[in-house]
């Protein structure tokens, strides 16, 4: 622990013995029930439905009684039917659209952002951001929360921070050059784009400054870290959130990298199986389930986030003795099932970059031809390789089809198309078009 120096490290709770936490924990749990059931409908209804009382909940051990909630409740009590402070007592209002249904509203109070900040310092600090640096944010602003969120959390540091939000790439490699920026924060799909629109540009990675990137909003795999590490010559860490428990910051990656630490004394994590909705052990995989133990403006009791991943609790090198959630494979309801073989889009991106010759943008077209699914991944190639012959571009296109065939066990027809084919996203990025009629 004698590593850890920063202001923003908090010992306390970030390497608190886990029985010392887990009865915190319990202890904010039983005042989160309570808090609820008295101001909250949806809740006492959901908690009268099953036979519950918050005098039935007395710790952590009583959280599988507790139902759980969904992205669903929150649309069809839109806008502020899930609040539970007073409206007038909410400071800011964060929302997400989805892919259908009505935005999904996300109500914050002053305690609630100065939670958030805190996270963002956290996360900040495991990255090893100080007060010195300028921290350039390319997440837009907005209902979204990546914008606002790393802002303010950069700004209680004490950063320099330069808004820049999504878009005009040519105008934000300029920034990064001209106020020279240590951090950078947004997408990774947006980062491999800025990589590419620096040579575009006559630009170079030694013409910027910056140090550390901070990338999150969408799941990425390690050979796209390693690309990005390579091209902006920084380092990258994984930063997780989403907007309905407390936008980035719930849980970041520390220089070990093993896995994000969730910020427990504020967000209770659990892991269960999607379809029997029953808790599972450190180290099963599943879908990712929270608990926010201390918001005011909009809790949320077991709220399902859809995203599959596994927690550990391993001791970390760094000290720190937060769970760690491993790497978000996918969400359970972006999953494409190819031919019985449940498939991630990141799984898809993995075994991509497994084979050199390729650059890391590609899409993933699904449909269903004579009752058969089928499967095209379109794959740009490199500057390099597209000076190569026919055959050799032929062999390259069998060695990607066979690490797919080997990696996710399902076959899927490859395109090699040339360099700048495809799409770039300035957000998070769209890799999959599935036009089956399911």
């Amino acid at each position: 622990m004698n590593e850890i120096k920063d202001y923003f490290f908090s010992p306390k709770y970030e390497c608190m013995d886990r029985a010392e936490r887990e009865k915190l924990q319990g202890e904010r749990l039983v005042e989160l029930v309570k808090r609820v059931y008295e101001n909250v409908p949806v809740y006492r209804a959901k908690m009268d439905a099953a036979g519950l009382k918050p005098e039935d909940v007395h710790g952590l051990e009583d959280l599988k009684k507790l139902p759980f909630t969904t992205k669903q409740d929150l649309r069809n009590n839109y806008p502020f039917g899930m609040l539970c402070d007073k409206k007038e007592d909410i400071v800011r209002l964060h929302a997400s659209s989805g892919t259908t249904g009505k935005l999904t509203v996300v109500g914050y109070s002053q305690h609630d952002l100065d939670i958030w900040q805190e996270c963002i310092c956290r996360a900040l600090a495991m990255a090893g951001v100080t007060q010195k640096d300028t921290v350039h944010v390319s997440y837009g602003y907005g209902l979204f929360t990546g914008g606002l969120g790393l802002h303010d959390g950069a700004t209680k540091m004490g950063c320099t921070v330069v808004p820049a939000s999504s878009g005009n790439t040519k105008r934000q490699l300029t920034l990064l050059k001209d106020f020279g920026a240590d951090v950078i924060a947004c997408t990774p799909s947006y980062a491999i784009y800025l990589a590419t629109e620096l040579e575009n540009n006559g630009m170079k990675k030694e013409d910027l400054n910056l140090r550390v990137g901070i990338f999150g909003a969408e799941p990425w795999s390690d050979q796209m870290r390693e690309e990005i590490e390579r091209d902006l010559g920084i380092t990258a860490f994984d930063i997780y959130g989403l907007s309905e428990i407390s936008g980035p910051g719930v849980a970041m990656e520390c220089k070990y990298k093993h896995g994000s630490h969730v910020q427990e004394d504020f967000f209770y994590p659990e892991i269960i199986d999607p379809v029997t909705l029953e808790p599972l052990p450190y180290g099963e995989t599943g879908e990712l389930v929270f608990t926010t133990l201390t918001k005011t403006g909009q809790p949320l009791i077991r709220y399902r986030t859809r995203d599959i991943t596994s927690l550990n609790i391993d001791k970390c090198p760094c000290g720190r003795t937060t769970v760690r959630m491993n790497k978000v494979l996918g969400r359970d309801d972006d999953m494409l099932i190819i031919r019985g073989v449940n498939v991630f889009p990141s799984q898809i991106e993995t075994a991509i970059m497994n084979v050199s010759g390729v650059a890391p943008h590609y899409m993933i077209y699904v449909d269903r031809v004579d009752n058969l699914d089928v499967m095209e991944i379109q794959i740009e190639v490199n500057e390099q390789t597209t000076a190569d012959t026919v055959g050799k571009m032929e062999e390259l296109r069998k060695k990607i089809a066979s690490e797919i065939q080997s990696y996710l066990g399902v076959s899927a027809k490859i395109k090699l198309v040339e360099p700048n084919t495809i799409p770039r996203s300035e957000g998070k990025a769209v890799r999959v078009v599935d036009k089956r009629k399911i």
